[in-house]
């Protein structure tokens, strides 16, 4: 096998650690990593891989003859606007995690476990958008259920902290002290915050709308029904989801659990009588995406209510971009 040359682009953010962390845990066939970040950070050591890495600065030449095979972006939308496309251009694909380019009809938005099959749509602009970390568990859990018609969605999430990067992370800590928020408008420790991002015009938040959005996109579905309310909550880790699905076909749930059960990065953990259903807690630090609480919603006809978690940094980030490098891979490989 090919061995391929891989950058990490944000790489001592907390997203971008991750990404090392996890390239670490999957040894990708990789000959060489170089590591960016902003000129702030540029010049720092970071151990990777065994050895130590000095960080460069990204800038509009960093790549030029490198022949870097594969970037993963982990910057910000405003670096990955200017900075995706140059480094497209010297002949790497950009598997960007910022919102930049997800809505891009040239340019795929991918969960692996789901829709790989559009990864090939990278040659139009050499880019691949890795989609928001709540949308990503969440199409894990809803591709399945594409078997009997998915008529309507509607989401009520229940995020981590640490979605908000380390300002949010830090709130939290220094709010369970007393102090006084810096990254969210009001306190989060001991509250819960009903907007994440800004407010759009049409009175839902931007998180919100992407969810709508990306869910679409990914699934191929561009007429679903599709509405959500996201919550900010004092978690550390750990995005977690209420999910209310109505179906087009009549089911039973144990098909349907049969289903999850057969789906790759999908784990049930669905026994309400011994108290067993998936918690943030315990999906901290994994890749899986966890469902549970599963049951009928009677108010419809063919409705259910599901219950999914999965952590935000690593399969709501970092893990997923890593996977999409690896199904890359293996598709030029074959």
């Amino acid at each position: 096998m090919r061995q391929y040359k891989i950058a990490v682009v944000g790489a001592t953010g907390m997203v971008g650690r991750m990404f090392l962390r996890v390239l670490e845990e999957r040894k990708l066939p990789a000959s060489e990593y170089f590591l960016f970040a902003s000129a702030r950070s540029a010049g720092t050591t970071v151990e990777f891989m065994g050895k130590k890495h000095t960080v460069r600065e990204l800038t509009e030449d960093a790549f030029k003859d490198l022949g870097v095979d594969i970037a993963l972006f982990s910057a910000g939308a405003g670096t990955s606007k200017t900075f995706a496309p140059i480094v497209a251009a010297s002949g790497a694909v950009v598997i960007d995690n910022s919102s930049c380019w997800r809505m891009d009809p040239d340019v795929p938005l991918v969960v692996p476990e789901v829709n790989a099959g559009d990864i090939p749509q990278y040659q139009n602009k050499g880019i691949i958008a890795n989609p928001n970390c709540s949308t990503i568990q969440a199409m894990v859990a809803l591709e399945p259920l594409k078997k009997y018609g998915l008529k309507r969605v509607i989401y009520s999430t229940y995020q981590a902290v640490s979605g908000a990067g380390m300002g949010g992370y830090s709130d939290l800590e220094n709010g369970l002290k007393g102090e006084a928020p810096k990254k969210f408008p009001y306190p989060i420790a001991g509250n819960v915050l009903p907007q994440i991002d800004v407010f759009l015009e049409n009175g839902y938040t931007k998180e919100e709308q992407k969810m709508v959005d990306e869910t679409r996109k990914i699934l191929g579905l561009p007429q679903l029904r599709v509405t959500a309310t996201t919550v900010r909550v004092p978690v550390f880790h750990g995005h977690s989801e209420s999910i209310n699905v109505e179906l087009e076909k009549s089911f039973e749930l144990a098909d349907i659990r049969a289903l999850w059960e057969a789906t790759p990065g999908l784990i049930v953990q669905d026994d309400t009588a011994k108290g067993i259903y998936p918690m943030p807690l315990y999906a901290a630090d994994t890749d899986p995406v966890y469902v549970g609480r599963l049951r009928r919603d009677f108010s419809v006809e063919n409705g259910i209510n599901f219950w999914c978690v999965a952590d935000n940094i690593r399969k709501g980030a970092a893990t997923n971009a890593v996977q999409i490098a690896q199904e890359l891979i293996r598709q030029w490989e074959a």
